[in-house]
């Protein structure tokens, strides 16, 4: 787990506008003395403009514009010293302001920025600083995405082009950085495992281009907008060209020949963070990071044991269903070479998926009484990291809508994207599950900013966990294959529980882990081996699916049993949603307070 991952999972957590425009409505009106809600809205405001001023990525990522010639070296000794400082004081400034005295909102907020602060001071104890490439949370990578001209990098201006001249200066001083820290964890035993920079490799060596032209980072002046004018657009190529032969192609080298000849030879056999000083405790911290609660990693291990032992269950009912003669492990071999549950081309398999938009549309307004604005695309991942890339992810929209969000498909090795895994993907990544989710947070207001641009892995992935569980409810899963898909969806985030504690905590080794998740989910071979190395790579981030899920599952329940015939899933589902991403106890709490409301 590097820092790199926690920044980049600030950055794709910042642009989720959470809550209700109500929220200031409890404020009390402004007196000779400041209220205590007033009080920590303005604490909470400062707070957010100086972690944007130490963040500048994350303020792009945001849609505010003030940073975007600037990218902080979050790994350097200055970045980890003044981000920590800047904790302590705001944790403690926090401390003057009496909780009881808060409006039941800005009571939220309080203990929200409280937990928010605890974890970042704890997590500042571990040398993630030491690790800071993987291949799957990437600054190389993301850069890179960035760079193409297609991500959220505005290349509109002049202004514009300019600004990521100089945020390519930065990225230089972060990859230097880059190489002198894992130089110290070499020495301090403090480095990757070695399939993990084995993978990251070739995504550094596909940067290694000889023709500026041919660059990832080439792509904005291979089409400028039709408000640069001529003279601008001759003087940036020469500048592009320049910074891609200068700067980004030999920063990208100086890393990738590093890792092969230097750091390479001094990775690690082992591939489970408790093999790392600290590793254990460092483990816990994670868990508690992704997941919001304090269960131990024996804890989470059992729980995924007892998922993936019911939806076997589940699975084995179909299997009759359809009258197929054999056990689950054939019935996965069956689906995995049967041609018919298969694209045989990219475009086919990327315009399945455009044909599940309208469809699912049309079935929201019967669980939802809300919907966002915003629109997204269907695209496929970038060949460069497609290999190692998950087989479906989302970027969110621009705050303002001028950027539509981004439900990616991986279109390498077609023979691991089987058809009937295409629905429970589309309710995960789009509607009603991450587009759907963080699109309706953009467009609400209220709220301060930690909040509307923070949140938590539990609820996001969470969410989109339980948005496939609303398949039938919504229309689909009608054939038995496609709920099937849902199924090996939903155990694939059972056995994550099960595989990230036993490569985390029980020492398992990859090969234990890739037969284990293949024995119980229907994966294929390229993406069994690219899961396992995902929680290898990025420990604990996997366990906040199903944890998340079950959850707000449990939720649901709790409030259809206490309400009756009052429970109205559309209202329960906006309670979920109104105040965006919050850690599982507080949503917990949230919920039963709107219980004991709605039941008088």
């Amino acid at each position: 787990m590097s820092r790199v991952h926690s920044m980049l999972m600030t950055v794709l957590l910042c642009a989720f506008l959470t809550g209700p425009a109500r929220a200031n409505s409890e404020s009390a009106p402004a007196a000779d003395s400041p209220s205590a809600d007033q009080q920590l809205q303005q604490l909470v405001e400062a707070y957010w403009e100086e972690y944007l001023a130490l963040n500048p990525l994350t303020a792009t990522f945001c849609g505010d514009n003030r940073f975007n010639d600037r990218l902080e070296n979050n790994i350097g000794p200055r970045y980890l010293a003044d981000t920590l400082a800047v904790e302590k004081e705001y944790l403690e400034k926090l401390g003057a302001i009496d909780p009881q005295k808060l409006s039941a909102q800005s009571r939220l907020t309080y203990d929200v920025f409280r937990m928010d602060r605890e974890l970042t001071i704890e997590g500042l104890r571990f040398p993630s600083e030491l690790i800071p490439v993987n291949q799957f949370f990437s600054l190389p990578s993301l850069v890179a995405q960035m760079g193409a001209g297609s991500g959220v990098q505005p290349f509109a201006t002049v202004k514009d082009y300019e600004n990521w001249l100089k945020r390519v200066e930065d990225f230089v001083v972060w990859m230097n950085q880059a190489i002198e820290n894992m130089r110290a964890g070499m020495d301090k035993s403090v480095v990757q495992p070695r399939i993990v920079m084995e993978r990251v490799l070739p995504q550094l060596e596909a940067m290694l281009v000889t023709d500026p032209t041919q660059s990832v980072f080439y792509g904005p002046v291979a089409s400028f907008p039709a408000g640069i004018a001529p003279d601008d657009r001759a003087r940036l190529t020469a500048a592009y060209k320049q910074a891609i032969r200068e700067q980004v192609v030999p920063a990208y080298r100086r890393l990738h020949d590093f890792i092969r000849d230097d750091y390479l030879p001094k990775t690690r056999a082992t591939v489970g963070i408790s093999a790392l000083p600290q590793g254990d405790r460092w483990y816990q911290y994670l868990i508690k990071l992704e997941t919001t609660t304090s269960k131990t990693p024996a804890e989470v291990h059992e729980i995924g044991l007892k998922e993936v032992a019911r939806i076997r269950g589940e699975m084995d009912k179909v299997i009759q269903q359809v009258g197929f003669k054999g056990d689950i492990p054939a019935f996965f071999a069956y689906l995995r070479s049967d041609p018919r549950f298969y694209y045989t081309t990219p475009d086919d398999l990327l315009n399945g998926y455009r044909a599940l938009k309208d469809q699912v549309a049309a079935e929201v307004p019967r669980l939802f009484s809300v919907q966002p604005k915003a629109d997204f695309e269907v695209r496929p991942v970038e060949e460069f990291r497609a290999k190692s890339a998950a087989a479906a992810s989302y970027r969110q929209a621009s705050p303002d809508g001028s950027r539509p969000g981004v439900f990616y498909v991986n279109t390498y090795d077609l023979k691991s994207r089987p058809k009937y895994s295409m629905q429970s993907t589309y309710l995960h990544e789009a509607v009603p599950g991450h587009h759907f989710q963080i699109s309706i947070q953009q467009e609400l207001e209220g709220l301060p900013r930690f909040r509307r641009f923070g949140g938590y892995t539990a609820f996001f992935e969470g969410w989109g966990l339980y948005a496939e569980s609303l398949g039938r409810e919504l229309g689909q899963y009608r054939d038995p294959y496609d709920y099937f898909g849902a199924l090996g969806a939903e155990i694939l985030r059972a056995v994550r529980l099960v595989v990230d504690t036993g490569l985390h905590s029980k020492g398992w080794t990859r090969e234990q882990a890739i037969e284990y998740l293949s024995a119980n989910a229907p994966v294929g071979p390229s993406d069994a081996v690219a899961e396992v190395e995902r929680y290898i790579a990025i420990p604990g981030q996997a366990l906040a699916y199903k944890m998340g899920e079950l959850k707000i599952k449990e939720l649901r329940a709790r409030s259809a049993a206490a309400l009756g015939a009052k429970f109205d899933v559309r209202e329960f589902h906006k309670q979920v949603l109104e105040d965006g991403a919050l850690p599982l106890d507080v949503l917990d709490a949230k919920i039963e307070r709107w219980i004991q409301v709605s039941r008088k």
